[in-house]
């Protein structure tokens, strides 16, 4: 199997135009299963709508033909899809998404821990790439942590190989780093400024701090209950000139400045509203709210930045705005949120309305 593979659905380009379709490409969109004629939004009316429902994605149903509504191709994609996708074809879909992250271009990188690999949603190409390999041809693990690097480059930590891998736009290994340091890398995050890429070693209970190149120039905190210290750090955000991390067995988030010192912490074990018991994902926008998944009761909370809790969205189920066991969060240049819905296997995405402050 080639480490970077693009899915059949990006070949049904090239299929149409052989049955005479020759202006026929693909586009991508967010599917929406609600069925429903007015938006959802969060909160309910007659509050002010903060969130609106945007879609989901999926996999290759994200995927059409421009001219899809054109009887005469709907026909001729019937009967590709009846003999393309068999019963010795299985449909290519995300599995349990982890984490993800948006590049400049709008291209959307899902890790997939259950698939082991990178799902790559090519808005601008119109296709869906799955990228498996990691190093030597071997597959990747556990992909968890992704963020941009330097160099136009993608980082993906996968906690079972221990390592960072480095990968270019067409997801081939360039480097990697870490394997000798690292017990069980989770989280990612990068300070594009200073070139500092920010790794959650959950195992050993730290977050390690390394320069583009792969070297370690500092290691932030040890196990413990104290400010500064961590049990059990998974996920991480790195936004204004902070880093954000999910202090997961201690039921809380910590804010250190760029260099590591501790600045702030909010969250506590509980059974209100607001309340972490096991935060994972964690995410900033451009209003400076903070984003915080709380896996255990399916929820995303919404934090303004002092900590306060703004929102909560979710509750256990497959409908819309409902969540089984999410795990990561993340945000684009648009202010779109993104919540990977691990067990529903698929990507949520809401749009953030306005500011909260």
């Amino acid at each position: 199997m080639n480490s970077t593979r693009s899915l059949h659905i990006a070949l049904l380009g090239l299929t149409l135009h052989m049955a005479g379709c020759a202006e026929t490409h693909m586009v991508m969109n967010l599917t929406d299963p609600s069925q429903s004629v007015a938006p959802i939004v969060w909160p309910a009316p007659p509050d002010e709508p903060r969130y609106r429902y945007v879609g989901e994605l999926t996999g290759e149903d994200n995927f059409r033909p421009d001219n899809w509504a054109n009887p005469g191709n709907a026909s001729k994609l019937f009967d590709w899809l009846v003999g393309l996708t068999g019963s010795n074809s299985q449909p290519v879909v995300l599995q349990r998404p982890q984490s993800g992250m948006v590049d400049a271009e709008g291209r959307i990188y899902v890790t997939d821990i259950s698939r082991g690999a990178v799902f790559v949603f090519d808005k601008p190409a119109g296709q869906l790439e799955v990228w498996e390999a990691a190093r030597g041809g071997a597959r990747f693990v556990s992909p968890i942590g992704i963020t941009q690097g330097a160099r136009d480059e993608i980082l993906v930590a996968d906690a079972d190989l221990r390592s960072v891998f480095r990968l270019d736009r067409k997801g081939k290994l360039v480097g990697e780093f870490g394997h000798d340091i690292l017990e069980r890398p989770t989280g990612l995050a990068r300070d594009a400024q200073l070139g500092r890429v920010y790794v959650a070693d959950t195992r050993a209970h730290d977050i390690k701090v390394f320069d583009d190149d792969g070297h370690l120039i500092n290691v932030i905190g040890q196990r413990g209950e104290a400010d500064g210290e961590f049990n059990f750090p998974t996920h991480l955000a790195f936004a204004a000139g902070k880093l954000y991390v999910t202090d997961t067995l201690n039921s809380r988030i910590q804010i250190f400045d760029a260099d590591g010192t501790w600045v702030a912490k909010f969250g506590k074990l509980g059974l209100n509203v607001g309340n972490l018991v096991r935060p994972k994902g964690v995410a900033v926008d451009s209003a400076s709210n903070i984003y915080v998944i709380e896996s255990l009761y399916d929820n995303l909370l919404v934090f303004d930045n002092q900590g306060r809790t703004l929102l909560a969205l979710g509750g256990s189920g497959k409908k819309v705005g409902e969540f089984y066991l999410p795990s990561g969060v993340w945000i684009d240049n648009n202010d779109q949120v993104y919540i990977a819905d691990m067990y529903n296997g698929r990507i949520t995405v809401l749009q953030f309305l306005g500011t909260q402050q």
